[in-house]
């Protein structure tokens, strides 16, 4: 077998080009997020969220419970801090507990 010669592109770089010629990064990013909000807040609240949705840098969280609505809108900026530190990149900026 003869090995191929030219350049060499590691698969991550391929695929990011790939996902910013398509401009796949916002959907990407939509889904992202509820794997992050899974993660950061936990099973015991993720329980009680009926719909997580990011519009720009907003994100949408419909609670199921208005207890826990309340208790976690005291603690919405680190909330925010949290989720962008998950996703690595500042993505959010506002939290809209509803």
């Amino acid at each position: 077998m003869s090995k191929r010669q030219g350049d060499h592109n590691p698969i991550s770089t391929i695929l990011q080009d790939f996902i910013e010629t398509n401009r796949l990064q916002q959907g990407l990013d939509k889904v992202s997020i509820k794997e992050a909000w899974a993660t950061v807040m936990g099973a015991a609240i993720v329980k009680y969220t009926a719909q997580i949705k990011l519009d720009r840098d907003t994100l949408y969280v419909q609670l199921s419970s208005s207890v826990l609505r309340e208790e976690l809108s005291y603690g919405k900026q680190k909330i925010i801090d949290l989720l962008n530190e998950e996703m690595k990149k500042p993505l959010i900026s506002k939290l809209v507990l509803r």
